[in-house]
Order: structure tokens, then sequence, then C-alpha cells
């Protein structure tokens, strides 16, 4: 492993935008799913893209789509392929973290490209912010998402995210239908990088754990009752991290009582005095709402705004 770089309040570097017309790639870094390949060719096909299924996305290992080796290798293969415009994750799961210290960031960097998921696949976003130094997105897995027909706005912000209609200056859009709460009112700028809360608590202690100096922290989850949230939040504090934060952005905690989690999230970060805005559409929810991770943005606790300060993608 080569020395960590250090990215602190640096835009991570725009990735090229993703055609109206190409191929997207698919693997399975994480937990095994079936895929019902003729349905996801339609799906991809109807909307102006071909679909390139890696081998893994068919194996099976116990909980893990198929050995280290076959997804590491999927892992490398969509990226040096030149032909795949963009790589999404068929799912999230389980096993992400083997494959990190195995990764060729240098290949990653060299040909870097869209890459989306969420849940266990935080992983490889915290590692390629650490690592490589270009913007990922927090966002819709092909089968629970794209394939699982979820809300109109879960397939809307994928697209304009990566296509480049959301540009530098622009305020996110969040469905009115899904009020935000704000815990803590105030303005910050940062980098926004994070993911599933269980996911970056794991990573604590190991060279691919989150640089939070100068970050406004995403946080989602699921399958987690208020204690644990509760312990891992108490664990990033106690680690240190929450005090370099400049900002706080709670996506979904499926699960978790609403006013329950608020007056938690109350509890732990009115003491830093920095922004915290909560109920964005982010995780495992019905709309999945695409972030960019490693881009420079601008939350807006008060106002219930997020706005993106730097273009996440760059058309050629």
């Amino acid at each position: 492993m080569t020395a960590r770089p250090t990215h602190t309040l640096c835009p991570h570097a725009p990735v090229p935008a993703l055609p109206s017309e190409g191929v997207i790639g698919v693997i399975a870094p994480a937990g095994p799913a079936p895929l019902d390949t003729d349905k996801a060719v339609q799906w991809m096909r109807a909307r102006g893209y071909s679909l390139k299924v890696f081998p893994g996305v068919y194996e099976k290992d116990g909980y893990l789509a198929g050995s280290d080796d076959v997804r590491l290798n999927d892992l490398h293969g969509a990226f040096a392929d030149r032909e795949v415009d963009a790589i999404i994750c068929l799912r999230g799961g389980y096993g992400t973290p083997r494959l990190l210290d195995r990764i060729d960031f240098k290949l990653l960097r060299d040909n870097a490209k869209p890459f989306i998921g969420y849940s266990d696949i935080t992983a490889l976003h915290l590692a390629i912010s650490c690592y490589a130094g270009f913007v990922t997105f927090h966002g819709p897995l092909l089968n629970a998402d794209l394939l699982g027909d979820k809300q109109i706005p879960t397939e809307s912000s994928f697209f304009n995210m990566l296509r480049g209609q959301v540009r530098a200056g622009t305020v996110l859009a969040h469905p009115v239908a899904y009020p935000l709460t704000t815990i803590e009112p105030g303005v910050a700028h940062g980098r926004l990088l994070g993911g599933n809360l269980a996911m970056i608590a794991a990573t604590m202690g190991t060279p691919y754990e989150i640089d939070a100096e100068g970050v406004i922290l995403l946080i989602e989850d699921i399958n987690e009752p208020l204690y644990r949230i509760d312990r891992l939040l108490t664990q990033l504090r106690l680690a240190g991290t929450l005090h370099k934060l400049r900002g706080v952005l709670v996506g979904d905690v499926a699960g978790v009582e609403v006013a329950a989690l608020d007056r938690l999230l109350k509890q732990t970060f009115a003491p830093l005095k920095i922004p915290v805005l909560s109920g964005w559409r982010s995780g495992h929810c019905d709309p999945n709402l695409t972030l960019p991770m490693g881009a420079l943005v601008r939350l807006d606790a008060g106002s219930k705004e997020l706005l993106l300060e730097q273009d996440v993608v760059v058309r050629h």
C-alpha cells in the first residue's frame, strides 16, 4: 500500500460524463443476487444503452458474489474496459472491504469513469476517495433500484447527474413529498463524502477510513436499531472523526422511528455547532437519489438546500 494521499478541501476530479448512448457495465463487488439479464438489457436499451455484464455477476460464493479474485478482476476489468462508459453495482450486501488492499488504484485513476452504488459499496467510495481522488456516485443499484421500479426521481436523478445536466451552482432537487428536517441550522462548504454508517465505522482504524477534515458527511443505514446507530455515531465521536466535519447530511435510516432518530442526531451534533440536515432520500429508500461523493457542495441546513459547487462530470 502506498502512502495515503491528502485531498483535504480539494475537489475530487470530475469524471467523463455518461454519453446519451453508450455502454454501462455491471459488476457485483459485494453480495450475490439473481439477475434477469433479458429484463436488464431491455431496460437499458429503452434508455439508449447497452449493458455489459461482468462474469462475477453470475457467480455465488456463499454470501459473496464470486471469490475475491473474481470480484476484484471484474472491478479492474470494468474500469480498464474502454468500451464501458459507466459502472453500476448489482447489489450491496457484504464483502466489499475484502477487496480494498488488493485494488490497483492507479488503474482506476487512469481510467476514471462514473462508478455507482451504495450500502456495502460505501467501502469503495471511501477507498477511491483516499487513493484515486475522483468523484464517485452514491446512487442506485441495478437490481434493487433501477430494475426494482423505484419511483421516477431515482432514475432521473441518476441520469441527470451522470450526463452532466446537474452543473456547478445547481441546488439539488429533492421531492417535495418527503419533507426535510433541520436538526442544526447553519451553512457549510466542504466535500460530500460518506454513505453507509456501519461501513464508515467498519473502516475506522484501517488505511481506508474516511478523511473527515472539511467534509460534509453523508450517513444512511438499514437494519440498525436506534441503539446501534447511537453506538456507531459514538464510535465516530470518540475516534475524533465527528469533530473534523463541517456539516452532516442524513439520508434514509430505514426502520428507525424518525422522532427518536432526530433526538439522537440533536444530542450527537448540537455540541459540535455544525449544520445538520436530515431526511434526504438517499440510501435504502424509494426514491433513492444520486449524490456525488468527493464533490464540493454547500449545505444550508436552515434553508434545507444542498448546492453543488463543482461540475462532477465533464463532457468531451
